[in-house]
């Protein structure tokens, strides 16, 4: 059976389980999102308050009473949250905006059109009892006899209340000249009220929500709201984006435990000032580069239709080579190298990078009994790793060497790595590393699409474990099909050839897709068909967040002068 919304906030007040909270984003951001679009008119604006929304519930989560229905209480929550926004955002242009356009409507015409714009003030003029029978009954669409239960009441008389409180919401709207009956009314409510949020924002309020309030408890509304812009945002703008979470690293892995992040939130936030300079950075040099080829084509005309003296020539010549050099030089390094030559920015974006080691390698950490001293040294090496891959990429992008020789240049470096690693924990440690790195696609791939399944949690690791071994069979089978080796890196991003050629990366997401379903194909047997569905729109989301990822990140290593 699954668990009420009260045992699942209990469970992350309790024991700070990232599974409860995801699973409770889950169930109410839709009617979140909705509520906020409906109000401030932007998407971008619903999905911050979307977000400040759940990170209320995540630092409230002790507090709430038991008796608490917390769909009521987020929708209180979103309408508070949204008029502060709008105020913010200049409530009488924005209402302006809304009245323009709106003014070529039939002013007695009932329709969704007319009703959405007025229906949160609508409900705000209700009282707390049947604004919440009306939240159960046609945002939620629950049945009469769940909204009794829910309310303490029986069945007749939940029927009276949202009956009742249909009419009162109807003669609110009459009263702003919108005539329509409570039958169409409710109708209209029930089939429009809640939409979909945009993908990808459910493991984003729920990750960035949970950090947040887990590192953040005790500060002020301001440092939250600064804290969380960050996580939504600097994470899109350097390098290796995707390996600085492991929510975000293959688009399928959240961490379950933010405890241990909590002492490196204080440092990223003094990371973003310096973040938010890289890209002014970027652009500094593609503009020195534009400088130095207009100079040198300037100098060189000059120097071709004008008669001069020798010496005059032969000091416009020196001129002319010595730009021509410089550019030469600016054009074969990648903008983010030219960033990374500050000592500061390397060291912060190298620090990131370990952060996302530490989360992929947790449960390779945990299983193969390593000292905290290990761990430690292990992530370290790995995000060396990282950072030393990132010259290879651009001199492949500027060289372009053969397949055979960029193979040669990542498989050396992959053997450096392993080596390191051996020396750190030995052999039968080496072993381990390898076994847990081959099979990190399906690894991940379970645990997060863990909260998307049903059943209580023992039900949930059992449906986990069968998906993730059918999963490491089938990338067995995939690899073996297409002629290459077993230890293979699945997940695209984290395989540097796919960012260093396009066409590698690819034939790795088209092989991501076959493993997928040929894994859906069989997954059949323990997994009920809205599951399926499901992990067919997570398998969509995965391959799109690694193509995207796979084209920024190349971007950002290729030559400036490509």
């Amino acid at each position: 059976m699954n668990a009420t919304d009260l045992e699942l906030l209990g469970r992350f007040a309790h024991e700070q389980s990232q599974e409860a909270f995801t699973e409770l984003v889950n169930r109410h951001l839709n009617l979140v999102y909705s509520a906020a679009l409906r109000q401030v008119r932007s998407r971008q604006l619903a999905e911050e308050i979307s977000q400040s929304v759940f990170i209320n519930l995540a630092r409230n989560a002790a507090s709430l009473k038991s008796d608490t229905i917390l769909t009521a209480w987020l929708y209180q929550v979103t309408r508070r949250a949204a008029i502060d926004v709008v105020r913010r955002e200049a409530r009488r242009q924005a209402r302006e905006q809304i009245a323009f356009e709106m003014g070529d409507m039939n002013d007695t015409a009932a329709d969704w059109v007319q009703i959405e714009p007025l229906l949160d003030e609508a409900m705000d003029s209700l009282d707390p009892s049947d604004r919440t029978a009306l939240l159960l009954r046609y945002f939620e669409n629950k049945s009469l006899r769940e909204v009794g239960a829910a309310m303490g009441a029986s069945e007749d008389a939940a029927q009276k209340r949202v009956t009742r409180a249909v009419e009162r919401l109807r003669e609110h709207l009459v009263k702003q000249q919108v005539t329509i009956g409570a039958g169409a009314l409710a109708a209209l409510v029930s089939v429009n009220a809640v939409q979909a949020a945009p993908t990808g924002l459910a493991a984003t309020v729920s990750a960035g929500s949970v950090l947040s309030a887990a590192a953040i408890s005790a500060s002020s509304t301001t440092a939250i709201t600064k804290t969380v812009v960050f996580a939504m945002t600097t994470t899109q703008k350097i390098i290796l984006t995707t390996v600085l979470t492991g929510a975000v690293v293959v688009g399928v892995f959240q961490a379950r435990q933010v405890s241990s992040l909590r002492r490196q939130v204080q440092a990223m936030e003094r990371q973003q000032e310096q973040l938010a300079s890289l890209t002014n950075q970027l652009q500094e040099l593609q503009r020195e580069r534009d400088r130095a080829k207009n100079q040198a084509t300037a100098l060189a005309n000059e120097n071709a239709n004008q008669k001069k003296s020798p010496n005059e020539v032969l000091r416009l010549r020196g001129e002319v080579g010595r730009l021509r050099q410089e550019k030469t030089e600016i054009s074969s390094t990648s903008g983010l190298s030219k960033v990374t030559a500050n000592p500061e920015a390397r060291k912060m974006l190298r620090e990131q990078q370990k952060v996302g080691m530490t989360l992929i390698y947790k449960g390779f950490a945990e299983r193969a009994k390593l000292t905290t001293d290990q761990t430690d040294k292990l992530n370290e090496l790995l995000a060396d790793h990282i950072m030393e891959n990132v010259g290879h990429v651009t001199a492949v992008l500027r060289d372009k060497p053969t397949p055979e020789q960029m193979n040669q240049i990542f498989d050396a470096q992959e053997a450096a790595v392993q080596e390191k690693v051996q020396e750190l924990i030995g052999p039968d440690g080496l072993a381990q590393y390898q076994d847990y790195t081959k099979n990190l696609l399906s690894t991940l791939s379970a645990e997060q699409f863990k909260s998307q399944m049903t059943g209580d949690d023992a039900a949930k690791a059992d449906k986990a474990k069968q998906l993730s071994t059918i999963m490491q069979e089938e990338v067995s089978a995939v690899l073996a099909s297409a002629g290459l080796p077993p230890d293979y890196q699945m997940v695209p991003i984290l395989n540097f050839r796919n960012i260093a050629s396009e066409q590698d990366g690819e034939r790795s997401l088209k092989l991501l897709d076959d493993v997928y379903q040929r894994a859906m194909a069989r997954a059949g047997s323990f997994l009920s068909p809205e599951e399926l569905a499901k992990f067919q729109e997570f398998k969509n989301m995965a391959i799109n967040n690694n193509r995207g990822a796979l084209t920024l990140n190349r971007t950002m290593m290729a030559p400036i002068g490509n």
